[in-house]
């Protein structure tokens, strides 16, 4: 079912893209006994709807949407099965920090609900949270840190970094792998050079091999990240007025299921900045290594030699 699973992160509904027949013959192939009127129980058991035609057409699919999720779901069945972590990494909703309206409702006396602006224009004196995050799979963990300045590749690369000193580390001690998927685009976009060469001296740091997968263009709420991490702390959030990062950091270290998850966040004050260049020469140095399927969404950086991380560590 997960290749297929559809649905939108802020629900709780869920749907697929295979019907009842389908599913059953595949059922039978693997040696089950079950009928197509049982599938449709489980299914509505397991919280998946029958879903009408609505609004959120996501643009033309790449027609090698299916092949590509296909091949993340058996990338991630191999590397849980041999516990090496895996994770979901991508950047939030930029939020305006202040007194604004945040879309929900709470419980409050009548006729005390919090007052707030107006307007949403940029308080420039409070600026904006920008929260990056990291979901741990297998140990159903998030990290959270929630920006000042700019989403870039080096804001990205520095949150998978802090995870694995603070989280991953400590759990995955025999790791030498590291998989993750991510968005197409933004920051961490498949071809975003920064993010190519900033996982290079990533995986230089922690001496493993980072194996990367990218979504295809325009499935970026497929990332399990959205559906296992964002989507509550949206909830947790809901009609509170996010008036400092201090706030959005305490909410979203306070997000928390009745299934397990948790979540760790942290300022980071960081400046980052915005354009930087990369350029063919430092990009031809970086150790990567293409997938034979869709090299360009599919590929790995293993840890350069000594001599090689110097000669990147100077770029």
């Amino acid at each position: 079912m997960d290749p297929v699973t559809r649905g939108d992160p802020e629900s709780p509904l869920l749907w697929t893209s295979k019907s009842t027949y389908h599913l059953s013959e595949a059922l039978q192939h693997q040696g089950h006994q079950i009928s197509q009127r049982s599938v449709y129980n489980l299914l509505r058991e397991s919280g998946y709807t029958l879903q009408a035609n609505r609004k959120r057409d996501e643009g033309a699919s790449h027609p090698d949407r299916n092949e590509q999720f296909e091949h993340i779901y058996q990338k991630v069945q191999g590397f849980l099965a041999t516990r090496q972590p895996v994770i979901s990494v991508d950047a939030k909703k930029k939020e305006n920090l202040g007194n604004f309206k945040n879309a929900g409702t709470e419980y409050h006396r009548a006729g005390k609900a919090p007052q707030v602006r107006v307007y949403d224009f940029l308080d420039k004196g409070r600026g904006k949270a920008i929260p990056y995050g990291v979901y741990d799979l297998a140990k159903d963990q998030g990290w959270v840190s929630v920006g000042i300045s700019h989403d870039t590749a080096e804001c990205a690369v520095a949150t998978i970094r802090a995870w694995w000193r603070q989280l991953g580390k400590p759990l995955y001690k025999q790791a030498t792998d590291l998989y993750l998927t991510a968005d197409g685009g933004g920051s961490n976009g498949s071809r975003v050079r920064l993010w190519k060469t900033e996982l290079q001296r990533l995986a230089n740091a922690l001496h493993l091999t980072i194996h990367v997968s990218h979504f295809p263009p325009g499935t970026s709420k497929w990332n399990k990240i959205e559906h296992r991490m964002f989507s509550f702390i949206s909830k947790n959030w809901r009609g509170r007025p996010l008036l400092d990062s201090v706030t959005v950091v305490n909410l979203i270290g306070n997000t928390k299921t009745k299934t397990g998850l948790t979540i760790t966040a942290r300022l980071d004050p960081k400046r980052y900045e915005k354009g930087r260049r990369v350029s063919d020469q430092e990009l031809r140095r970086v150790n990567l290594q293409r997938d034979p399927s869709h090299g360009e969404w599919n590929y790995s950086i293993l840890p350069q030699t000594p001599r090689n991380t110097e000669v990147i560590n100077a770029c």
